[in-house]
């Protein structure tokens, strides 16, 4: 008598047929820095006079920003996780601002099979620049290929500022580069945690339009409080910390989150500081906001006022992260089937819904479209 053979395991990403990395993007060479950074600012009438400033930045690293291969290291990583797992799902990579773009990838992804697809982005807080302009690309992307007879579902997971995968590893960078101190004493080391500043409107709508607002900067806050306590205790330490941000651009007029971190270490050499430990838990990987507001503006600024400036590594590729990432792709899978899954967060009891609710993170020049949303 014949057994007969096992029935093959379900695929614990049904009902996705793929995961898409969804970046900001960035010019691969100079000539692609002006194009870049006009679709960057599309519509919003700024002159390429002033592009041209902000276009030196990728100029002195040759003109090739870092984030596409930081994109490509992680779309590898998370192959390599999958695998370990036994977990087949192809994984894409697609960009908000330039090549690949998102529509692009999508169509290419639909060519290959594909009907249903689950985003990863790579930004983990809550605001509309960090979440809602992603779900606006989205919607544009989706709508351009329906219109072309291409019909995608497009979901994506929750914001994981406090996923234990994403906060947890900031926390164990945090901990390592401090332990790097050595016998600084507290009152002369501080802890600078660093994001991207946003303009104080943006803030102060982050979050759901029921809510108390200002989302961006309390899950910030939350997450370098919660680090520094960490840091304290595996360290036998009592270092306080900061949250500072960088990247301002646009009118002056305009108020944007503050202090800007050159500021901020001006203010600390004068207070006594001799040392920091400046963490870019606001970023994920290694791009231009780190590799020159921090690695090149910010180290001058601390080399001329003596300070000495300890640079905490992004999460990058740390197994910890990239984990987490596929943890937080199967915890949505399992939601999308009406399965019960785990939702850990640490800092924190707040879990991010991966389908946003109405008024979230709104745009606040123009009523658009946004997929993975309930309005």
């Amino acid at each position: 008598m014949s057994v007969p053979p096992p029935e093959p395991e379900a695929n614990p990403l049904t009902p996705y047929d793929a995961i898409l990395l969804l970046s900001f993007g960035g010019p691969e060479q100079p000539d692609d820095v002006m194009p870049f950074l006009r679709t960057v600012t599309a519509g919003r009438g700024i002159p390429d006079e002033r592009l041209a400033s902000v276009a030196e930045h990728y100029y002195a690293f040759g003109g090739r920003s870092p984030i596409n291969d930081q994109n490509r290291a992680l779309l590898a990583a998370l192959r390599v996780e999958l695998d370990r797992r036994e977990i087949g799902t192809p994984v894409v990579w697609g960009n908000r601002n330039f090549h690949p773009f998102v529509t692009d990838a999508l169509r290419e992804a639909h060519e290959g099979g594909v009907r249903r697809v689950l985003t990863v982005v790579t930004s983990a807080y809550s605001s509309y620049s960090s979440c809602r302009q992603y779900r606006e690309d989205l919607a544009r992307a989706v709508d351009a290929l329906a219109d072309e007879g291409r019909e995608l579902v497009v979901d994506k997971i929750r914001p994981y500022w406090n996923h234990p995968g994403f906060a947890r590893a900031n926390s164990r960078l945090a901990t390592e580069a401090t332990r790097g101190l050595g016998a600084v004493p507290d009152a002369q080391a501080r802890l600078v945690f660093v994001t991207h500043s946003i303009p104080d409107g943006m803030d102060d709508t982050s979050g759901p339009g029921d809510g108390e607002g200002n989302l961006y900067r309390r899950q910030h806050l939350q997450l370098a409080a919660a680090i520094t306590d960490e840091v304290n205790a595996t360290l036998s330490r009592d270092l306080d910390f900061e949250m500072v941000y960088c990247s301002r651009s646009g009118p002056p007029s305009q108020p944007w989150l503050e202090p800007d971190v050159n500021d901020r270490l001006e203010e600390l050499a004068t207070e006594g500081v001799t040392d920091v430990v400046v963490a870019p838990i606001g970023f994920v990987s290694d791009h231009m906001e780190v590799r020159f507001d921090l690695d090149t503006e910010a180290a001058e600024t601390a080399e001329r006022l003596g300070l000495r400036m300890v640079r905490v590594p992004t999460v990058g590729t740390d197994d910890e992260f990239v984990g987490g990432l596929v943890d937080l792709a199967l915890e949505r899978a399992a939601q999308a089937r009406g399965d019960e899954a785990p939702t850990p967060v640490w800092p924190g009891s707040d879990v991010r819904p991966a389908v946003c609710r109405p008024g979230c993170c709104p745009n606040l020049r123009a009523a658009t479209p946004a997929l993975c949303g309930s309005d």
